[in-house]
């Protein structure tokens, strides 16, 4: 039998910000995008009681709680505190997957041989909250859903245990929108059909939610009836995602050379967005015509826009270039990814994430290459590759232009 565990670190980053200024404690708290046009990115509890949820049009926010403080955020810190609580968990556990910068999971199946699961996962949340200063709260189960499900009900700062075989009783009265892949439009279907409780969910034959939400409605059933056999994957901070052009002519164009950068890392950022991700190291690979390669990477905090990253990419090269002589190769590589595209670019304008949203939409519909930037016009094997669906990258990822 497995035993799950999932932990989730509470309004993160509005404790990052009380940890290294004490007068935000007890005071309502609203962080993100500073303007009217910003949305809320994180807010305290004491700003929830009015009614504010994070992803909430900041003008909004401030209607509802005109004695909020507003924060821009510190997104560099943040960074820094999820590492520290990443390295007390990678020496605690044998199997943890980090889904976002704040969440994880644990699988402790078969630990009860020689150390009580429950009283292993309350140790480790004690020192986490010991060694760090940031509340935690963890849920455990059998499964990755419940246990999600668990640590929501277990917050604030705190822990609860579901035990194997009173998953759906302990499912049945909750709103279906505790079952984490229910979002607003399906959660309005649901209401629109008089489901609101998972026990509603669980009485209704799975034939019913197939026909009326297909393959996601079985998916549904099954979370809503406690079935989820989804693993923990292991995390692992090297994962990266990468391209690179060999030229058929070595060139010292720097002007094209610093095009094609910003087309490659346009189109490696939106591949991020696309697979709900984040990066953290920026590297740059220049290769030139004597087989002489060099690379230099940058740690940055988690983002997967377009301008935080693109910039970076151009400065690395700049640095790196400093030999004069002509170029053979060049090469861009994101990697230490994590899960949650949305959380870091909610710190900017509504009108930055419409946009970013605007672009993507239109590239899934026409190509990659159907919005790009002027600079990088001129790059001609920018792929069609989604390197986070299992498949191969195609031969065109490497093409000599």
């Amino acid at each position: 039998m497995r035993t799950i565990m999932h932990m989730d670190l509470d309004t993160f980053f509005v404790s990052c910000e009380r940890k290294i200024d004490s007068r935000l404690n007890g005071k309502p708290i609203l962080i993100g995008g500073t303007s009217d046009r910003g949305v809320v990115a994180s807010c305290s509890y004491e700003a929830r009681r009015f009614g504010i949820h994070s992803a909430m049009p900041m003008r909004m926010a401030k209607q509802l709680c005109p004695e909020a403080i507003v924060l821009r955020g510190n997104s560099g810190l943040y960074s820094k505190y999820s590492n520290e609580v990443t390295e007390i968990i990678k020496e605690a556990v044998p199997l943890y997957e980090k889904s976002s910068v704040d969440e994880f999971y644990a699988d402790l199946s078969g630990m009860d041989k020689f150390y009580g699961c429950y009283k292993m996962a309350g140790e480790l949340r004690e020192k986490i909250i010991r060694e760090t200063g940031l509340p935690i709260s963890f849920g455990m189960s059998i499964n990755k859903t419940v246990s999600k499900i668990a640590t929501g009900e277990a917050k604030p700062n705190n822990k609860l245990n579901i035990l194997s075989g009173t998953e759906k009783g302990f499912l049945a009265p909750l709103s279906v929108k505790k079952i984490p892949m229910i979002g607003d439009v399906t959660y309005r279907s649901l209401c629109n059909l008089g489901v609101k409780k998972i026990q509603s969910i669980q009485e209704m034959p799975v034939e019913v939610m197939e026909k009326v939400f297909g393959k996601n409605g079985i998916v549904m059933w099954k979370k809503a009836n406690g079935i989820d056999n989804t693993p923990v994957v292991q995390y692992h901070e090297r994962k990266s995602i990468s391209t690179e052009r060999t030229f058929d002519r070595d060139t010292i164009d720097v002007r094209m050379l610093e095009g094609l950068i910003t087309a490659m890392a346009e189109n490696l950022v939106f591949q991020l967005r696309r697979g709900n991700k984040l990066t953290a190291c920026i590297t740059m690979k220049i290769r030139y015509s004597d087989f002489q390669t060099y690379t230099l990477q940058k740690q940055i905090p988690y983002s997967a826009s377009d301008h935080s990253i693109i910039p970076v990419a151009i400065e690395l090269f700049r640095k790196l270039y400093n030999r004069r002589m002509l170029v053979r190769l060049i090469g861009v590589r994101f990697s230490h990814l994590v899960e949650g595209g949305h959380q870091i670019n909610l710190f900017d304008d509504i009108e930055i994430i419409k946009l970013y949203q605007a672009m993507d939409h239109i590239r899934e519909k026409y190509g990659d290459r159907a919005v790009m930037k002027a600079a990088g016009m001129e790059a001609k094997s920018i792929s069609r590759w989604n390197p986070f669906n299992g498949e191969p990258p195609p031969l065109l990822a490497n093409r000599r232009i």
